[in-house]
């Protein structure tokens, strides 16, 4: 995705962000790797991932650079009169308006949805990400990654059975409001395309982490039991689960009796195919333990790396277990170009591919009030208004300690 020179799938779209931390930034830098003009409006502090480090490049950390390329980058102080009407006139042209704001922020500025947006900017489309809307029992209050896991019960399945709640390794509430934040706004724009009229997307962290509660919800709506962790095992497929070999780890998912059989044959082990205790996923369910010894009884004499290429080659779905330095340096991470390097840049590439309006690396992540004046300027603003913003803080270009 470096710098291809072709049309994008989203040129000519212009998104305002506001958001900053996670789930907003990510979804915009999404939007911005399939061509979307992003303009990355920060606060007079700057977005505070900037400081969540080690470790750092330049003054900026990698939490920060990891979800901010494809944008440019504007300091603008929202709480002042004259900083809100700088964002009106950005607004005249916009597509997508994207912040994260505590519910309520916007409109005691005077520009909420409803009163002032949606008459001044028909065509708009206004994404608010929260923690939990803007009402019912919790809504306005604070909403982090981590207490949506906890209270979306992420970790009450997350860990080994008997352990403790555990909060999974990834912000997966975040960068999945993100990822579905992204879809809506998709959407929006695609009905726009009927309508000719914007609206206003209400994206919550606490609807997308349920949402994402599959299959426990599904399991408990249908049996009444409360799921508990299961480990590395699936709680409605066996064998799904890590396994031992004579040298490393590897996980085989087996979900149908062909795959079953096929891995049984594969192992050496055809006699488990007429166990009576696996004859069916249900059966291989309930009993997960026999199982589990009887595979890695005959995996323990394997190398590890030779039988998880033997089994996909064979068509089941297995692989080693990796570290974050495995995957980055994994020869395959390279062949679907989600290693990208560009001068000091290394970053996970995009997943999404398309064949004709391919994603690609324009913009570098920002420094904090890299482009302020510059949008300015494209923005119509004469040389004497940009001197007033920057003189009187409303717009800068150098973060405020």
């Amino acid at each position: 995705m470096l710098d291809r020179n072709v049309k994008s799938a989203l040129e000519g779209k212009l998104v305002i962000d506001l958001s900053r931390v996670l789930g907003g930034p990510y979804c915009s830098q999404i939007l911005g790797d399939h061509g979307a003009e992003v303009i990355k409006i920060e606060p007079p502090r700057g977005d505070e991932t900037r400081d969540w480090g080690p470790p750092f490049h330049d003054d900026d950390s990698a939490y920060y650079i990891g979800v901010n390329r494809n944008k440019r980058s504007m300091g603008l102080d929202l709480s002042k009169p004259e900083g809100r009407e700088v964002l009106m006139r950005l607004l005249k042209n916009a597509d997508v308006l994207l912040e994260n704001y505590k519910p309520g922020t916007m409109e005691n500025w005077g520009i909420g949805y409803e009163e002032t947006l949606k008459k001044r900017f028909p065509k708009l489309i206004h994404c608010r990400i929260s923690g939990f809307g803007s009402d019912g029992p919790w809504g306005g209050f604070p909403g982090y990654d981590a207490i949506i896991q906890a209270m979306a019960g992420w970790f009450s399945i997350n860990g080994e059975e008997g352990s403790n709640p555990t909060r999974l390794g990834l912000a997966a509430v975040d960068m999945g409001t993100g990822l579905y934040t992204t879809v809506a706004i998709l959407m929006a724009l695609l009905e726009r395309e009927h309508s000719g009229e914007g609206q206003y997307l209400d994206m919550t962290l606490y609807d997308c982490a349920v949402s994402l509660m599959h299959p426990h919800i599904s399991n408990y709506n249908f049996s009444g039991k409360i799921p508990g962790p299961t480990g590395n095992a699936h709680p409605n497929i066996s064998p799904y689960d890590t396994f031992r070999t004579r040298t490393i780890d590897i996980f085989i998912g087996a979900g149908n009796n062909r795959a079953w059989g096929k891995l049984c044959q594969e192992i050496s082990r055809p006699e488990l195919m007429d166990d009576p205790r696996f004859a069916n996923n249900i059966d291989r369910v309930e009993n997960r333990d026999d199982l589990k010894a009887e595979i890695e009884s005959a995996l323990m004499k394997i190398d590890g790396e030779e039988i998880g290429v033997r089994l996909a080659e064979a068509g089941l779905a297995a692989g080693p277990i990796h570290n974050t330095q495995q995957v980055v340096d994994h020869p395959h991470t390279h062949h679907r170009e989600m290693s990208i390097e560009k001068d000091w840049y290394k970053m996970a590439g995009t997943p999404i591919k398309l064949s004709r309006t391919p994603g690609a690396l324009r913009h570098l992540p920002p420094k904090f009030g890299a482009h302020s004046q510059e949008i300015l300027a494209e923005f119509g603003f004469n040389e004497t208004e940009i001197d007033s913003l920057l003189a009187s803080n409303t717009v800068l270009v150098s973060r405020q300690r």
